[in-house]
């Protein structure tokens, strides 16, 4: 199992690390294509996967992306309420195919999912954005290894909530810690300018506590639906949302951190 996990976290990695540098059409339609496959297991959560107003979220979900990459806010909101409406009808005329939570989580998993992660192309495609991205999973990822470690070395005090029975906050601490110092470390190799060096350290970590919000929040999901992974695409760490749920939290944090602070 760990073998596996390894092997398709380094696959994984190469994959990110080659569309983060490539940047452009590339990587803006492998979000998109990420945030599909995202509402497709969200919507499985709630049987709804293969059903009419399930492919109006994943026709608006590609829309949404769309509008997002030109900076079209004001149709974006249009789009949002269409799509609603469409879902409503849907639950109207159907009426009782679906019920009132089938027709909140097709909405929710339009925001939740493709427009959270649309903000990993954002980030990208600001100035130096080519390295500003890597913040996004120094507080994910970086954060979340850095938890783990220190959790399982020093962990003593459980967090209190029932969602995270093997997390501590040794390991909590350690991760934001941990994202911080490695935020400092890429800022004193990549940028000169003294004032970056305080900075990213603090988007390290305000981004792994979000980070760790965005992590119970989707195990929360999983727990209402009596779930223990959301898909099984990458062996060893479940599906798409398993291994993005941090992600999602992250990226518009760092998003507006950098345009605030930088």
């Amino acid at each position: 199992m760990f073998g596996t996990r390894l092997a398709s976290g380094i696959v994984l990695m190469v994959i990110t690390i080659s569309l983060m540098i490539c940047g452009g059409p590339p990587l803006f339609w492998v979000i998109t294509a990420i945030s599909l496959t995202g509402l497709f297991e969200l919507y499985r959560t709630a049987s709804i996967e293969k059903t009419f107003p399930a492919l109006a979220g994943y026709i608006a979900s590609i829309v949404t992306d769309i509008l997002i990459l030109n900076d079209k806010y004001e149709y974006l909101l249009m789009c949002i309420i269409f799509v609603l409406m469409i879902f409503m009808a849907c639950y109207v005329i159907k009426y009782p195919k679906y019920n009132s939570n089938q027709v909140t989580i097709l909405l929710f998993g339009l925001i939740y999912v493709t427009v959270m992660l649309s903000f990993v192309f954002k980030v990208r495609f600001v100035q130096n954005g080519i390295l500003l991205v890597w913040l996004i999973f120094i507080g994910a990822w970086g954060s979340d290894t850095c938890a783990y470690c220190t959790g399982k070395l020093i962990g003593k005090h459980k967090m209190p909530s029932e969602l995270s029975p093997n997390k501590t906050i040794e390991g909590c601490i350690g991760g934001i810690t941990g994202a911080a110092l490695i935020g400092f470390i890429f800022a004193a190799v990549f940028y000169d300018d003294h004032s970056v060096w305080w900075q990213l350290p603090i988007i390290g970590a305000v981004s792994s506590v979000i980070s760790q919000i965005g992590d119970l929040a989707a195990s929360a999901i999983k727990r209402n639906y009596s779930i223990k992974d959301y898909g099984n695409l990458i062996p060893g760490h479940g599906g798409i949302l398993d291994r993005f749920d941090s992600i999602i939290f992250t990226a518009p944090v760092v998003y507006y951190l950098i345009k605030f602070m930088m």
